[in-house]
Parts: C-alpha cells; structure tokens; sequence
C-alpha cells in the first residue's frame, strides 16, 4: 500500500490551506504579499467604518478623508517634505553614530571576557533608562539643535546595539574557531575571515532592527525646542487637537520606517545569498 500511486497521491496532494500553514515551508509570491495587502486594506475599511458611521467622534479618530486631506495640504505647502527631510537626517545620523561605536565594542564584547565583564553591567543599567529622562540633561550638555535630538537618538540605539552584536558574535561556534587555530591563522586572522564573516548576517539584522527602534525615538528626540520634523509636527498638532495631523505624522514615520526595512531586508538577500539556501 506505501508503494502504490494511491498512497503517494495521499502522501503528496495536501490540502492548500495545510500547505500554507506547514512550519517553515516556501508560498508563492503572489501569496505571500497579497496577504499582506489584503490585511492592510481589512485595516483600512475597518477604520472607514467606524468613522463614517460616527461610531467613534472625529475628534479622536478623523476619517481616511480627512487624514488624506492633510497630506495633501502638507504636500503643496511643502511642510512634508521640510519634516520628512529633518527627520531622516536626524534618524540616519544618529543610529550611524550609534554603529560606529557599537560594533568595535560588541566585537570585542563577545569575544574577550574581560571587555564583557567590564562594560557589559554598566551597560545593561543603562539600557534600562528611559531616553526621555536624558532630554533635560542632553540640552545642558549640547544646547537644543540638532546635536541635542541626535544625542538622544544615540542614547536610545547604542545600549541595546551593543549587546545585541555581542550575542550576534558569541553565536560562532567555539569548534569553528579551534579548527581556524590549528590550522595556523592568527588571532586577527580568525577575527576577520571567521568570526565576522560567520556572525555578518546577525550583525546585519541588528542593523535593520536597531534602526527600526531609532524611528521610535524620534517623536521623544523632537519633543524639545524643535522647529521641524515629524517628531515636532506631532506634538504642535496635539496643543491644536488635531487629530488628522497627528495620525498622518504617525503614518508617514511608519511608511518611512517600513521603507529602510525592506531596504535592508534587500540588501540582506543580496550580501548573504547562502542564508537563503540554508533555511
């Protein structure tokens, strides 16, 4: 009965449905963005409803309308664009900053124990404060321009930047490393050509995650003394109440944020090719 054409058509015609919830198993394409897509427009009619049926007032939920009526008054006078241009400066400038400092130091966190036990407790207490608590003590140090929401941009990414590459590096097999070292390369060797190249795609990761959290920071780095951005726009539309404004500057962070992601998830497939083939 296991050999017969019978048991094999059993075996290998699944239902579709099963197919699509296997653990790990490929869909095709069409699939897997249209459910995407699919769950945004749900979202988007689900929020159509409820405003245009007034089931929640305009004050605190303005309809698709309205928020899109916003945009484009922001469109054609040019504020967007003013915001949206301050913002990604500030963004990019602040996480790069942060990884610049972060990777030397998480290398050498997850490779030497005596760069772990030093920094890592005083960096795990200060991973733990909030970055808006720093914002009195960020304009006492720099001042309220662009230095002072960079710093703060720096503060909420570095911490968790560093230990999340110290784990990315302390993931290389121990085996790999002695097998490089019987085979007579160097410390430096072995730094370069096994453990980074080994740990790369996890750093990359960290990269693409830590930059997603250094977009949730924004609104709490242009809370002060900001004359420009997303950040700013959001707080000067909640002292007027508006609502439309808010939800549109929230959107346009999301859509911003959304964009460097899969510009990095691009960037992913391409530099590690071999991961692919892995999973």
């Amino acid at each position: 009965m296991e050999n017969t054409p019978i048991a094999k058509e059993m075996t290998f015609k699944e239902p579709r449905h099963q197919r699509l919830l296997e653990l790990r198993s490929e869909i095709p394409a069409r699939i897997y963005w249209g459910a995407g897509a699919a769950f945004f427009a749900l979202v988007l009619i689900l929020w159509l409803l409820l405003t245009s049926f007034g089931l929640v007032p305009a004050l605190f939920l303005p309809g698709p309308q309205a928020v899109w009526r916003e945009f484009i008054r922001q469109v054609s006078t040019g504020i967007l664009l003013q915001d949206a241009s301050a913002s990604l400066y500030r963004i990019m400038l602040g996480w790069i900053i942060s990884t610049l400092f972060a990777v030397p130091i998480g290398i050498m966190m997850g490779n030497f124990k005596f760069f772990e036990g030093m920094l890592e407790p005083f960096i795990d207490l200060m991973r733990y404060m909030p970055a808006v608590a720093f914002v009195p003590l960020t304009i006492l140090w720099v001042g309220v321009g662009d230095s002072q929401k960079i710093l703060i941009l720096f503060i909420g990414t570095f911490f968790q930047e560093v230990l999340m590459i110290m784990d990315n590096v302390k993931g290389v097999p121990r085996e790999l490393i002695e097998v490089s070292s019987t085979f007579g390369l160097s410390r430096f060797e072995i730094l370069r050509d096994v453990i980074l190249r080994y740990a790369m795609p996890g750093i990359w990761d960290t990269f693409r995650i830590t930059l997603g959290w250094a977009w949730t920071y924004l609104v709490v780095a242009e809370l002060v003394a900001a004359n420009v951005g997303l950040g700013y726009r959001i707080m000067r539309a909640q002292r007027f109440l508006q609502t439309e404004s808010i939800i549109l500057g929230i959107i346009v962070i999301g859509l911003m944020g959304l964009v460097t992601d899969m510009l990095f998830k691009l960037a992913y497939r391409r530099m590690f090719r071999w991961m692919d083939r892995k999973g």
